[in-house]
């Protein structure tokens, strides 16, 4: 067998289940939907499935990089010249010092504002799952007053037929 993984075959590739087996049980067989990268039958493609992203969309990536990248240069600078002017109110440090007290100031102040995006990142995530569970909550009671009010209009529209037949007679 010929396939990616030892044992499977290839999408596509319809072989007997096995030489020895006997002529009755002889089908033709393959995987089964949605297994092996075929999607299932049930999955719609869409367009983006077959082609990828499109253009704007990349773009919207590279831009959301470019900004990112930009921003994080600003946040460097930042922190760069923080330590120089701490450096500044240090006079007595030689330059080697001056130089070292820099670096360690910008590398502590870029960890204090990785951890702070990362926190901001967490507490995004955790507000979005909040927030998806309560859409969920008010949707099916939004659903169910809907259902009960389509009801309630159906049993009266039904009760109102039956009134009007029942008095024609």
């Amino acid at each position: 067998m010929t396939g990616d993984r030892p044992g499977v075959p290839p999408h596509g590739d319809r072989r007997d289940p096995s030489p020895d087996a006997p002529s009755g049980d002889r089908r033709r067989t393959g995987p089964p939907p949605g297994r092996y990268g075929a999607p299932p039958a049930a999955t719609p493609v869409t367009v983006r499935d077959l082609y990828g992203p499109s253009s704007a969309e990349q773009a919207a990536v590279l831009v959301n990089e470019v900004e990112g990248h930009l921003l994080a240069r600003a946040e460097r600078d930042r922190a760069r010249r923080e330590a120089e002017a701490l450096c500044a109110r240090l006079p007595w440090l030689t330059g080697a010092q001056a130089e070292d007290v820099r670096r360690h100031y910008t590398e502590q102040r870029l960890d204090l504002t990785r951890e702070l995006l990362r926190a901001t990142v967490a507490r995004a995530e955790e507000l979005r799952g909040e927030y998806e569970a309560r859409y969920a909550t008010l949707r099916r009671g939004l659903l169910k007053r809907h259902a009960a009010c389509a009801s309630a209009v159906l049993v009266c529209a039904v009760t109102a037929v039956t009134a009007l037949s029942v008095l024609r007679r």
